[in-house]
């Protein structure tokens, strides 16, 4: 049974309503050094990625203590946001659909979703996925069939963990949760 290790990424240096693709701040890229070095206490394992810089840069220092590739998997990055929009609408947008349930979202965020579970359930091997915020509590939700957008709020760099048993998600363990806003 293949697990799943679901790392968020570290602090961003730019919130959801002030850039599009930020990397690391400074606490950021000490956080992905942290999750790095206790990750790779075990036997090294797949990678993947979601392409936003973020969540690069936090698999990078597991990769290379494991000397391991890092892939890029479009399912997991960050929940697209309606075209159109500027940043400031864009976040204002985020915090209410935070609030709602999957039942409620557009025929594309709900496809951006089953195919976010898909993905995830393909997988065949141990691997450990850098992504977001939104597409770790799909996980989650899938695993608990709970369609709430967001179930728990994880934390920069916390690690979810899940099995995938047959093809459906099983969550074994929630990651550290934190105070998350959406500016």
């Amino acid at each position: 049974m293949p697990r799943l290790y679901l790392v968020r990424h570290g602090r961003a240096a730019a919130t959801f309503a002030e850039a599009a693709d930020p990397g690391l701040d400074e606490l950021g890229r000490a956080q992905a050094q942290a999750v790095g070095e206790r990750l790779g206490m075990m036997a090294p394992m797949a990678l993947l990625s979601s392409p936003l810089k973020r969540a690069r840069q936090t698999s990078e220092p597991l990769a290379r203590r494991w000397q391991r590739p890092v892939p890029i998997e479009t399912a997991v990055a960050e929940i697209p946001s309606p075209e159109g929009m500027s940043l400031a609408e864009r976040a204002t947008w985020l915090r209410g659909f935070m609030e709602g349930s999957w039942r409620d979202a557009s025929r594309d965020l709900a496809q951006w979703r089953e195919e976010a579970i898909a993905a995830l359930g393909a997988i065949k091997e141990d691997t450990v996925i850098f992504s977001h915020f939104i597409a770790i509590n799909v996980a989650a939700g899938a695993a608990e069939n709970d369609d709430r957008v967001i179930l728990f709020r994880p934390d920069n760099c916390s690690v979810t963990i899940l099995d995938i048993d047959n093809g459906r998600l099983v969550l074994v363990e929630r990651g550290r949760e934190a105070e998350t806003k959406v500016n």
